[in-house]
């Protein structure tokens, strides 16, 4: 079975998405009066944008040492 999306669209992927995340995160954190009114846990968040970033860092990695 062939995987429609190369290396370099996962990776892409997961860069867009470590950045919305962290930015959202982020405004959370500086924002107490508006994060106080949305319903996100503030700690998963970051965590699930930092696994994004990590996947990244992989993929990236994968790329360089010519696996893909």
């Amino acid at each position: 079975m062939f995987f429609p999306l190369g290396l370099s669209d996962v990776s892409l992927f997961l860069a867009v998405t470590a950045i919305i995340l962290l930015v959202t995160s982020e405004f959370l954190y500086a924002l107490p009066e508006f994060a106080a009114t949305v319903a996100l846990d503030k700690a998963a968040l970051r965590m699930i944008a930092l696994g994004c970033g990590l996947g990244f860092g992989v993929t990236v990695v994968m790329r360089i040492m010519g696996y893909a």
